[in-house]
């Protein structure tokens, strides 16, 4: 276990510098200059140049690389452009919201998932089997900024059972709260959970059916296990691996890929942020929030290769 935790974290490590290396070397190519941004196109030559300068713009990029990585490694991200203000604190207060949308709408789309291909799977070649994967591949093919727009227009325009955007915050003293917060996160979370859960109820199935055909199942049904108690306590377990990378994948998709759904219901999130900053060429904060994106997905990744040892131990086996 010991090897297969170091050669997997020596992995995450490597994943890591290639990845800062990959977001680095992108934003350098980009054209345009913050400094001309932020000043405007009318600003003086001399006037853009100091503040490029103040700016480190005018360092080597080798050096301003060391620098960055130098900084994230003590917890200093910079300083915004635009804003003023740390970049560590926008993405504090940002991710406030965009861990708790990304864990909702995973939750939902988990519990649908997994009840959704179990049935299906149980139903093989029936009615139930063919309803499911129907409405599975409808899930798939609606674009999750159209659904969001639907939701909308149903339970906020029509219904008015909830708010159309915004976020209240998690403070009662700001006029949120736990429940208010939570209840601002359900359409969004939703329209995020609709496209993943279809996506996982189809390789759940397909998991499903696969651990159905082996011996030790026949075993336990012919030794008078029902199939339901068979289903939940034996097949879905063994059948857990290919499930849990497509969970892994989702997670991370759905942390990196918020940005459209916060837009569309005005949320104050890391996506809206990073939407926000590429407008102002704030490139400090596109830097660190997508950096931030690619570690949290690698960081995913090396948590579901720790799931696979635990749930599976023949796959630390084979990595010896």
């Amino acid at each position: 276990m010991g090897l297969f935790l170091l050669k997997r974290f020596a992995t995450l490590l490597g994943t890591l510098a290639a990845a800062s290396v990959v977001v680095f070397a992108v934003l350098e190519i980009l054209p345009g200059n913050a400094a001309q941004t932020l000043m405007g196109a009318d600003a003086d030559p001399e006037a853009v140049a100091q503040l490029s300068a103040q700016l480190g713009l005018d360092q080597p990029a080798l050096h301003r690389y060391g620098q960055w990585i130098s900084g994230l490694v003590q917890g200093d991200m910079g300083e915004s452009h635009a804003y003023g203000t740390p970049v560590l604190e926008l993405v504090q207060e940002r991710l406030a919201l965009t861990v708790p949308l990304a864990l909702l709408a995973m939750a939902l789309a988990t519990v649908l998932a997994l009840a959704a291909g179990v049935y299906a799977a149980s139903r093989h070649n029936r009615l139930g089997d063919v309803g499911v994967m129907a409405l599975a591949q409808l899930g798939i093919a609606i674009p999750n900024f159209w659904f969001a727009i639907l939701l909308i227009l149903l339970f906020s325009v029509q219904l008015q059972w909830f708010a159309a955007g915004g976020f209240p915050g998690w403070s009662e003293d700001s006029g949120g709260g736990l429940w208010p917060g939570l209840k601002a996160l359900l359409l969004p979370a939703v329209s995020l959970a609709v496209v993943q859960a279809a996506i996982l109820a189809r390789t759940t199935r397909s998991a499903v059916l696969e651990v159905l055909r082996e011996d030790f199942v026949r075993t336990a049904r012919a030794k008078g296990l029902g199939q339901r108690a068979a289903l939940w306590r034996h097949v879905l377990r063994n059948a857990m691996v290919p499930v849990v990378t497509v969970m892994g994948l989702q997670f991370a998709n759905l942390l990196a890929g918020t940005i459209v759904v916060e837009n569309v219901f005005y949320l104050p999130g890391l996506g809206r942020l990073i939407f926000q900053s590429i407008a102002n060429r704030d490139l400090i904060v596109v830097r660190n929030c997508v950096m931030l994106l690619a570690a949290m997905v690698i960081a995913v990744n090396f948590v579901v290769d720790l799931c696979y040892g635990a749930i599976d131990p023949r796959v630390q086996a084979r990595d010896l």
